[in-house]
Order: structure tokens, then C-alpha cells, then sequence
């Protein structure tokens, strides 16, 4: 049995972590038979009370089709008196050999709680008798903060230069586990390899406030990712309660799929003008948002229309769980690629 311990209050942080731990865990193995994924969701009893009984069954479920299961606990913070943790900690004791544990304590979704319970000693000490890696996900204080952050970005498949350091160590302040998504997200503007600079930094700029969704639109078939990007906190809330940025998420993702879906269905079929565009797609009363997607499917082409609908696909994906970020970051991500493919 291996078992890892996550501790944290930044969902960016902790979502890295659950989500490399995952994947070491699991490897190539059949994600839809060895991992089972447990929320604050499904600690709730029929009288709306927190209990542990669904990951002690978890814990203890023989594998099936596979020689290991792997059991992610999230939201553990909910069990934080002693006779509701006292039950994990038996189970620390005395799991199955073939289940490997991941333990998140991290803060509670829903109701929000506003602030996190503390690790009980007991269950940091139960864990630690059985070999788990304790792995404390925030970022550091004081002397060792900027080595964290110049880590952060020296470990990127991109390279920060000098001017790029300085600008996000500037922007970022004492807020620095906000550079986990800010690398991801220049990541997949720039591509792997690529150089990232001072400007390239200040795409995380921008101001909130009202914005049509068309002008996304724009910035993307433009290939402006920083415009894109500074759009993006206009469209959807980066803050506020999990269902309403989730939901927001999922409408954006849906406008987009179906934008690119009517490029995908213009792509090779022939039509000469924005009216049998419009009359093929069903927009008979909207000719303009017709003679823009033939545009930018003509642009993009066959191959990058078809990379476009697997990064949208992958996106749904990450929203739905696959990827532990924030949905605001899933988002940010997608759109810097798709954004990437139309300056190709």
C-alpha cells in the first residue's frame, strides 16, 4: 500500500499535486477501473451529515480487472473533530495491500468554510506509520519564497528570461502560488521550448468588466493571445462560488465547440459565399457570424481545425475532473492554444 498525504489551501497548489500523484500511481493503467475519486459530495448522509463510511468501503474494496486500485479521499478537512477522524486513522492501520491512498486535507467546497481546519497530529502521525509522503503544497515564506518561485518557473517546459522573472516575481507579490497557473497558461500560449519575456507576462494583465462574447471571438481567430486572455476575466467569474464558475466554464466551452463544430462542418464543403455558409450551418438570419466562421475555416485549415476540436475535447475533459485546476484555468489554457493555432 502507498500512501500520500496533500495538505494545502490553494486549490491551484493542491490540484497540481493530486493530479502528479495520480498519475504516478496509476501510470498506464486503466484510469476507468483503478481510480476511484471521492469528494465532500459523497461524505454526505441522508440526514446532510459528514461521514467516512464511503472511503473506509472505498479503501477497503478488492481490485477488480486490475492487480491495484488507487483511492483519492478530497476534502478531507470536512472529518476534523476526533470521532470523525478516528475512523481514517484505523483505516491507516490496516488498509488493503492493494489499495494505495491519497489523503487531500484541503478546504471545503460547499457551503465554503472560511477557513481551513487544521491537521489533526493524529492523522499526520497514522500516516506517517504508514509510509506515507507527507507533501505540504504551500508556498514558502520569507528567504526560501523567491527560490520557490524561480523553481516554479526554472522547472517549466518554457524559458523564463531575465525580464520574464522579474515581471512575474513584480505581478505576483507575495501571491505566489498564482504562478502555478500563470506558467501552465504560458505554456500553452507559447508552445514548448519557446522563450517567454516581460511581455509575454503581461498577457495576465487586463481589467474586469463587461465585454460581448464575439470579441473573444476576435482576439482568437486573430491569433492575439494576450487580448484573449484579457477578455477572459470579463466572460467568466474568477471568483465567486464553485457551481457559478463551473457553470461558466461549461457555457464558454460550449460557444466555443460549437464555433469551431460549424468551421469543422464548412471545411471542404464547397461553399462560395457567406449565404450557403449561413444556409448550411441553419444561420439564414445571421449571414455575418456564417461569413466569419467560412473565413477562419479556410485560415485554420483541415489539420489545425481537427487539432482545435481535440484541445476543446481535451478542455471538457479537464472541467469534468481529469485535470485538478481551477475550471477558470482550464479555460485560460485552451484558448491560449487555440488562440496559438491561428498565428501559426
Amino acid at each position: 500500500m502507498v500512501v500520500r498525504l496533500i495538505v494545502g489551501d490553494d486549490p491551484v497548489l493542491v490540484g497540481e499535486a493530486v493530479t502528479s500523484a495520480i498519475d504516478d500511481l496509476v501510470g498506464n493503467g486503466d484510469r476507468s477501473l483503478m481510480l476511484e475519486l471521492l469528494t465532500e459530495m459523497d461524505y454526505r448522509n441522508e440526514d446532510g451529515l459528514w461521514e467516512s463510511a464511503k472511503v473506509l468501503d472505498a479503501a477497503r474494496t478488492p481490485p477488480f480487472l486490475t492487480d491495484r486500485r488507487v483511492v483519492v479521499v478530497r476534502h478531507l478537512s470536512r472529518f476534523s473533530r476526533k470521532d470523525e477522524y478516528g475512523p481514517i486513522v484505523d483505516l491507516l492501520g490496516g488498509s488493503l495491500d492493494t489499495t494505495d491512498l491519497v489523503l487531500v486535507w484541503e478546504r471545503g467546497i460547499e457551503p465554503k468554510v472560511d477557513r481551513m481546519p487544521a491537521l489533526p497530529k493524529a492523522v499526520k502521525e497514522a500516516a506517517e506509520l504508514a509510509g506515507a509522503e507527507v507533501i505540504q503544497t504551500a508556498a514558502p515564506k520569507g528567504k526560501a519564497a523567491g527560490d520557490w518561485l524561480r523553481g516554479q518557473l526554472a522547472s517549466s517546459t518554457i524559458h523564463f528570461d531575465r525580464s520574464a522573472v522579474s515581471a512575474v516575481e513584480q505581478l505576483l507579490g507575495e501571491d505566489r502560488s498564482r504562478v502555478v497557473g500563470m506558467v501552465r497558461t504560458l505554456e500553452g500560449a507559447l508552445g514548448e521550448g519557446a522563450i517567454a519575456t516581460a511581455a509575454d507576462v503581461a498577457t495576465f494583465g487586463g481589467e474586469k468588466g463587461s465585454t460581448v462574447p464575439w470579441a473573444l471571438d476576435d482576439a482568437v481567430d486573430k491569433g492575439d493571445v494576450a487580448a484573449a486572455l484579457a477578455i477572459l476575466p470579463r466572460l467568466i467569474p474568477y471568483s465567486g462560488s464553485p457551481s457559478d464558475r463551473n457553470g461558466s466554464a461549461f457555457r464558454l466551452m460550449a460557444m466555443l465547440h460549437k464555433r469551431y463544430s460549424n468551421m469543422l462542418r464548412l471545411d471542404g464543403a464547397g461553399v462560395r459565399d457567406e449565404k450557403e455558409a449561413a444556409l448550411m450551418l441553419g444561420m439564414k438570419g445571421s449571414p455575418f457570424p456564417a461569413k466569419k466562421a467560412m473565413q477562419q475555416s479556410k485560415k485554420l485549415g483541415t489539420e489545425k481545425l481537427s487539432r482545435a476540436i481535440h484541445l476543446l475535447a481535451e478542455a471538457d475533459l479537464d472541467l469534468r475532473g481529469t485535470k485538478d485546476w481551477p475550471p477558470e484555468l482550464v479555460i485560460e489554457v485552451l484558448v491560449a492554444r487555440l488562440a496559438s493555432l491561428s498565428r501559426q
